[in-house]
């Protein structure tokens, strides 16, 4: 039967009431007269004898053996009962099967090394219990037969039974008492292993009997037919027993693998204690980080408990290489058999591949970490490096209010060189660690410490005193950058206090470039680039802190990005717009053409004018593609005015590195045709510049254009230093009198005189005459009492999007020459 485990308080009460159960049952026994069954061969001292013998010998010779972790007993209990209730009187049966078994139990304690007194107590009392029980039964199904009658052997086997019903009830409620398991599993693994036996033991017992009364001689028989019994009782229990470990075995080996040693390490002793019943296991391992020991009880067992029993290890190593040992606490009914050692090696030969595993995966994961860390950091002050600084920091200020004013220092060590020429790189690196130490220490809750080259630390400050006014923004934002000059002063208080190194006590000086900006505007990159300008003026200044001035950023990151930003500006349709200008008649005030002005609606950065992304346009391969995008939108412009009946040309203005390109003319030509425009409608306007060059090319283009029959417009005229040969050097249909002439004709007769002559030249060479720029009521009178026939500008009409032009136009042509000329508004123009 089952050894019960005695750290559960419910098993201690269990034995109690079963060892109080088995006494009373002896001295009531004791009580009833010694009545024999009749015919009994024996008298009542000498059947009492004989059933303690008997009860004893059952029990040395029954099997003890390990069925998964509990030990069970399988005796020849049920054969000295039978043989028992015949020879012995049945009040006495009690007392002598007590005397038998405990004093069985008690040597085999002795021979054994049992030392759990409390379990031999236990078992011995739970045993004459069955056997007070089985007594009781038979008396009373018996009653006076003889021993040869049926009904005693009907009594006998009905004895028997009840024997083998309290005890196997008994040992599963200790079970059921000491284990997880349902008790529907547990008596289904009772079961199988006793009751094949128990009836056979009740078999060989009647037989004992019969042969008793009938033929004693017979009993010799018994001897070879209880050995081969026995041997097959052995192999019924053996292979149960190993199919119930191998597959174990096989659901234990299938749970080890895992990333780390103790993951492995507890379900390698958690399979231990499921595939070998163990009481106990434990793993000692070695390796070169030191010796680990990891170690798991049975279910419900005191760690005393665990310990005791015999116990197996098994030295892991995997190619040759030692890992560690596993020892295994077995059962306790006999020491371990080859068997056991061997299933023990295989198990252990598994878990330390397992282990191997682990190991090599978690010394993967740990150099992947280190990498990953090495990455981001730097591997002398264990800052974050300036790649960490960028990631980080555009997190950290993306995951804040937006617009909230963020600063960034630069630091940068003065004669750093000096330090390690004279210390050297050793003295150098320390210097650095304690600069880094100490920026650490100055570092506030969410601020970002980082060292981003060789002498040189940022500290990024995510979250300044928002001001009051976010228009201070526009003014500098004077109280934000008064905090981070403040943070940056304390940071050089700080940094040049004497340190000790190598022996030398020094100090250094720091040089601090600090930049302020709104949160989510500005990426830290962008941060880092205008504080090392801080940091470059500062020096060159002998400052210790600087300042960004971006009045001095000849560098930004606008400009770097612009070429990319044109390359989606065309792949839109609404970014490259054109406001449109009309000319008019200065008398009359009826439109005489339109010019076309680009605009940019940068989608970052509002509307740009020509001049801020022109000059990059020209100098790089998008001239053709822009100059066909302007050609595109002044022609639909003026198909739509020409459209509503306003018949009057467009004028576009020309690169003039479009006139160094043979296949300039082609495209305006292409252009006409797509828009299915007469050229005469289309002023290409062109610059002195231009029009005075000797290239060969040049000259060769201009005729070209010429002859397609789109008219020329000098632009900015009067502003070059040939002026005159410009317009007798190439064929023109119209000159256009630069604004700073006009500006100033009235209160200067020298630029009045220049008008004069320009208009006159004009006249002479029959060509258009246009003023730039006229803004009031005087410069028009003037113009007129100079002849000029046509000007543009703002006392007229703005510059207006393309879809109020036709209005504008109308509106122009409409008014009366002797009316008052109203400045046209173009609503959201600029």
């Amino acid at each position: 039967m089952s050894a019960p485990q005695w750290a559960h308080r419910p098993a201690r009460v269990l034995t109690v009431a079963v060892v109080v159960a088995a006494l009373a049952a002896v001295l009531l026994g004791a009580l009833q007269p010694a009545r024999l069954t009749p015919g009994s061969p024996l008298s009542a001292v000498d059947g009492g004898l004989v059933a303690a013998v008997l009860a004893a010998i059952a029990q040395l010779a029954g099997l003890r053996f390990r069925l998964g972790p509990e030990a069970v007993s399988v005796s020849w209990a049920e054969a000295a009962v039978v043989v028992g209730l015949v020879v012995c009187p049945a009040g006495w049966l009690p007392a002598a099967t007590l005397a038998g078994i405990g004093a069985a139990w008690l040597l085999l304690a002795w021979l054994t090394g049992l030392r759990d007194i409390a379990e031999i107590v236990h078992l011995v009392a739970s045993m004459t219990l069955g056997v007070s029980a089985a007594a009781l039964v038979t008396s009373v199904l018996a009653g006076d037969a003889g021993v040869r009658s049926g009904r005693l052997a009907l009594a006998l086997a009905a004895g028997a039974a009840t024997y083998l019903l309290i005890t196997l009830a008994l040992v599963v409620l200790t079970l059921t008492l000491q284990r997880d398991a349902s008790p529907g599993q547990i008596a289904a693994k009772v079961l199988y292993a006793k009751v094949p036996m128990s009836a056979g033991n009740v078999i060989v017992g009647l037989c004992a009997v019969f042969a008793l009364v009938r033929e004693p001689l017979w009993l010799i028989a018994f001897g070879p037919v209880l050995w081969l019994l026995h041997r097959t009782y052995r192999f019924h229990l053996r292979a149960a027993e190993q199919r119930r470990m191998w597959e174990a075995f096989a659901t234990a080996t299938a749970r080890l693998p895992g990333t780390t040693e103790a993951e492995v390490a507890r379900a390698g002793l958690r399979g231990a204690l499921d595939v070998f019943g163990a009481r106990r296991a434990e793993l000692e391992l070695r390796s070169e980080r030191g010796s680990r020991r990891y170690s798991q009880e049975g279910p419900g067992r005191h760690p005393d408990v665990g310990r005791s029993g015999p116990a197996v290890t098994h030295s892991m190593a995997v190619a040759g290489r030692p890992v560690g040992e596993l020892t295994v606490w077995l059962g306790e009914p006999a020491p371990p058999v080859p068997h056991d050692e061997a299933a023990i090696t295989a198990y252990g030969d598994a878990l330390a591949g397992a282990l191997h595993d682990a190991a090599a995966h978690q010394r993967i994961a740990e150099l992947d970490a280190r990498v990953a860390h090495d990455r981001v950091h730097d591997p002398l002050t264990g800052l974050i490096n300036r790649s960490a600084l960028v990631t980080d920091g555009d997190v950290v200020l993306r995951a804040g209010e937006r617009g909230r004013p963020a600063a960034l220092l630069l630091l940068d060590v003065v004669r750093f060189r000096d330090v390690n020429s004279t210390l050297g790189h050793g003295g150098g690196d320390e210097v650095l660690r304690v600069i880094a130490e100490r920026l650490t220490g100055q570092a506030r809750p969410g601020e970002l410490v980082a060292r981003t080259g060789d002498d040189e630390f940022a500290l990024l400050l995510p979250a300044l005193t928002a001001l009051a006014d976010p228009a201070g923004w526009a003014h500098g934002a004077p109280h934000n950058l008064s905090q981070a000059l403040r943070r940056a002063r304390e940071l050089v208080e700080q940094l040049r206090l004497p340190m000790q190194v190598a022996g030398v006590r020094l100090a250094v000086e720091v040089t601090v470039g600090a930049v302020v900006a709104p949160a989510g505007h500005v990426e830290v990159n962008e941060l880092l680039r205008r504080a090392a300008l801080a940091t470059g003026r500062a020096k060159e200044q002998g400052l210790t802190v600087g300042t960004y001035d971006s009045g001095q950023d000849a560098s930004s990151t606008d400009q770097l990005a612009l070429l990319a930003e044109l390359q989606d500006a065309f792949a839109a349709d609404d970014q490259i717009v054109l406001h449109l200008q009309p000319a008019v008649d200065l008398v009359t005030a009826e439109p005489t053409g339109c010019e076309a002005l680009v605009r940019w609606r940068h989608p970052r950065r509002g509307q740009l004018s020509p001049a801020e992304f022109l000059p990059t346009v020209e100098g790089s391969e998008l001239l053709i593609p822009f100059t066909r995008r302007v050609l595109d939108l002044a022609l639909a412009a003026a198909a739509d005015w020409t459209a509503h009946g306003i018949d009057v040309p467009v004028s576009v203005n020309v690169s003039a590195r479009s006139l160094t390109d043979p296949t300039f003319p082609a495209q305006v030509t292409e252009a006409l045709r797509r828009h299915r425009t007469p050229a005469s409608r289309l002023v290409l306007e062109i610059t002195e510049s231009v029009a005075v060059s000797e290239q060969d090319i040049v000259d060769e283009v201009l005729a070209r254009l010429r002859a397609t029959g789109v008219q020329m417009s000098l632009d900015d005229f009067g502003t070059g230093f040939s002026s005159l040969s410009s317009v007798t050097r190439i064929p023109v249909d119209e000159i256009k009198i630069d604004r700073s002439f006009v500006d100033e004709m009235i209160d200067k007769p020298a630029a009045g005189a220049v008008v004069r002559g320009a208009v006159e030249l004009g006249a002479r060479l029959g060509v258009r005459v246009v003023a730039e720029g006229i803004e009031t009521i005087e410069q028009r009178a003037a113009l007129i009492a100079l002849g000029c026939p046509s000007a543009q500008g703002y006392h007229f009409c703005k510059p207006m999007p393309a879809d109020k032009i036709v209005q504008a136009l109308s509106q122009l042509r409409s008014s009366s020459s002797s009316a008052p000329i109203t400045q046209l508004r173009a609503d959201g123009a600029s």
